[in-house]
């Protein structure tokens, strides 16, 4: 999902959507998940490097410190019910911030006292993981209330961009920063990046009606409700076992194995590894970039459709690499840059077209759901993909994973979802909120 709201539906948009530019209450929305975004790169450099270069952990130990970042997801459908009996989202989303933060500062405060333990980093990475899941279920009804329904494939291209530019630059930044500072204190700079962003979204003025109705039932029961309505409603339906399916197959050919693949089959060293990989990185920042012209060109629908077979299709063409050094090299760029495009143009588009949909009284319970199912298999995936590999070896994994990825298109094709070319008005046909002028209304 991954990650991955919508404004209200039935009451027409206005004649004319007002630029995201001039929107103060969505620029300063957008600049601080820009900052927490590049603060993230850096702690996902710096917190395995403190299990092994100060703790000596083992590849076991690193593994599992990256399998507890992914845990709290599995609760992902309970937290969402809780979350929509709240009525103050955007209150829920500065206190992840905080909460991450005061999690990630304990790590340079223990270094300084010469106290840290490989069971601080576990348990900062499952805290730090539930403030992700908390932030991540509260977001979409924070986002309708923020952004007109015709603005949704552009807020989400931004958004994206942003993410996109820091698996670029972020790295880099973050290398530095660790080899300037030290792993545990270049953290902090992640933290701090929380609390901007904590104190950026803690002054947007929003329009949060209360809960009403009767009673909420036992969250057990709204968990229940939140998997039976996706399970129901054909768009999510199927645009939950097309995100999975995809997800599932490209951590079977994950990253760890592409390294693995380009250095002992391909014969490429680090250096040369990672300028493949950071040239590839700017497909996804062009994608994010592209992803609303296209899709005012082939529909919502077609956009979801070609990025469902472009992210994981180029796993094979890496797969296939061959020839001199050079051309090892720029076939793995290659292969990276187009999965990068394809990965932003489905999600730009899928997030876009599921936050219309989504009446507003089960976002959060949605996005649970959609975070416990698709965030839950990527570790099975990735489990896989290395029985694979020692089973068929490395050129045969990737290769499955390509062909297994391109088949999340099955899920598609039968759907409403490829017939949707627009959400102001085919995706109103399959739900959404009330209120779409909520948005504008708190401008």
């Amino acid at each position: 999902m991954t990650t991955e709201s919508g404004a209200a539906a039935g009451i027409s948009p206005p004649a004319k959507t007002p630029s995201l530019w001039r929107d103060r209450r969505f620029t300063r929305f957008w600049a601080g998940e820009t900052v927490s975004q590049f603060g993230d790169r850096i702690t996902e450099l710096a917190l395995p490097l403190i299990a092994v270069s100060t703790l000596g952990a083992s590849a076991n130990q690193v593994a599992w410190l990256t399998a507890l970042v992914w845990a709290p997801n599995l609760l992902g459908v309970f937290v969402g019910a809780w979350v929509d009996r709240r009525a103050r989202k955007r209150r829920l989303m500065v206190l992840a911030d905080i909460l991450r933060a005061a999690v990630l500062l304990s790590l340079p405060a223990a270094y300084a006292l010469g106290s840290v333990t490989l069971t601080q980093l576990y348990v900062v990475a499952v805290l730090a993981g539930a403030g992700e899941l908390l932030f991540n279920t509260a977001y979409p009804p924070f986002f309708v209330r923020l952004v007109p329904r015709a603005s949704y494939v552009d807020a989400n291209s931004r958004i994206s961009t942003s993410r996109s530019a820091s698996y670029v630059a972020g790295p880099a930044i973050g290398g530095a920063l660790v080899q300037a500072l030290t792993a545990p204190v270049a953290i902090v700079v992640d933290a701090l990046s929380f609390l901007a962003s904590a104190a950026l979204i803690g002054r947007i003025p929003v329009d949060e009606p209360p809960t009403t109705g009767p009673a909420a039932p036992p969250l057990l029961r709204s968990a229940r409700e939140g998997l039976a309505f996706v399970v129901r409603h054909p768009v999510l339906r199927a645009s939950l076992g097309c995100a999975t399916t995809v997800n599932f197959f490209t951590f079977v050919g994950g990253s760890g194995l592409l390294v693995l693949f380009a250095t002992r089959d391909l014969g490429l060293s680090a250096g040369a590894i990672g300028l493949a990989l950071g040239l590839g990185a700017t497909g996804a920042l062009l994608g994010a970039v592209c992803a609303p012209a296209i899709s005012r060109r082939l529909g919502v629908g077609r956009g979801i459709l070609v990025g469902a077979v472009l992210f994981p299709a180029p796993i094979a063409l890496a797969a296939a690499a061959n020839g001199p050094l050079w051309l090892r090299a720029t076939t793995l760029a290659g292969a990276e840059f187009l999965s990068g495009f394809g990965v932003m143009l489905f999600d730009v588009n899928l997030n876009s077209l599921q936050t219309a949909v989504i009446p507003d009284g089960m976002r959060s319970r949605v996005a649970g759901a959609f975070g416990t199912v698709n965030y839950g298999v990527r570790p099975v995936g990735a489990v896989a993909g290395g029985a694979l590999a020692t089973l068929l070896g490395l050129r045969p994994t990737l290769l499955t994973a390509a062909v297994g990825g391109c088949l999340s298109l099955l899920w598609l094709l039968p759907s409403p979802i490829p017939r949707i070319r627009d959400l102001e008005g085919d995706a109103e046909a399959y739900g959404g909120s009330e209120g779409d002028g909520a948005a504008a209304e708190a401008r």
